[in-house]
């Protein structure tokens, strides 16, 4: 059934289901209001991560091309390294963090490293749009409080670098069935945070114009 944004602008509301790494033309055929389910690989992220790998000048020794980041600093323990855990992290709680201010780094992300997806909570802005479309990207969104179940998602912590930054380092993840998610932008410049607000503004105006108000 189609999902309509709060524009009415008809979305198509179909699953797709990513085998990490995705290629472009996979990325480029999701639309806003698609969900997403991933498997096999994703890469934990955050602030300090991308202030050091962009700002400082560190490079990680992870190959990222075709890969979704998510934006977190992940709750885990130090166990001893066995076949179950070779990184020698188990994982606890690995939750979401909100992605707004790592908006500057969407961009070298994608042009750098060949990141495709970034997942998060609260949404991107319009520099993180304009890369989706010229890179060919898509922002995942995932709703806040749901860390116990995303944990649930993840099979194994296969590894980390610029681990000197923990929690925020650079973690690889072994997943399936990590979803659904939304796709809230998407490389076609669809983005269900615009359409929310302008629908506000929409709404906001015929109010106050009820009212007598001028907006």
């Amino acid at each position: 059934m189609a999902i309509e944004t709060s524009l009415h602008a008809p979305v198509s509301g179909t699953h797709h289901t990513l085998d990490m790494p995705a290629t472009e033309a996979q990325i480029r055929a999701l639309r806003i209001g698609d969900t997403v389910t991933l498997n096999r690989t994703l890469f934990g992220i955050r602030d300090a991560t991308q202030i050091h790998m962009f700002d400082h000048g560190r490079t990680t020794r992870f190959d990222l091309r075709g890969h979704a980041v998510i934006h977190t600093a992940p709750n885990v323990r130090r166990i001893e390294v066995s076949p179950q855990h070779p990184a020698g992290y188990e994982p606890v709680c690995i939750g979401t963090t909100t992605s707004a201010r790592m908006e500057r780094f969407t961009a070298p992300l994608m042009q750098t490293y060949g990141v495709r997806a970034v997942i998060g909570k609260g949404g991107l802005g319009a520099a993180s749009s304009a890369a989706f479309a010229e890179f060919g990207g898509v922002y995942l969104a995932i709703v806040g409080g749901t860390a116990a179940l995303e944990t649930t998602w993840i099979e194994q912590i296969e590894d980390v670098d610029l681990d000197d930054l923990n929690p925020e380092s650079l973690w690889r993840f072994r997943i399936h069935g990590f979803g659904p998610l939304l796709v809230a932008m998407d490389s076609h410049g669809g983005s269900l945070y615009t359409a929310v607000q302008q629908n506000t503004r929409t709404q906001r105006d015929a109010v106050l114009a009820s009212l007598g108000i001028r907006a």
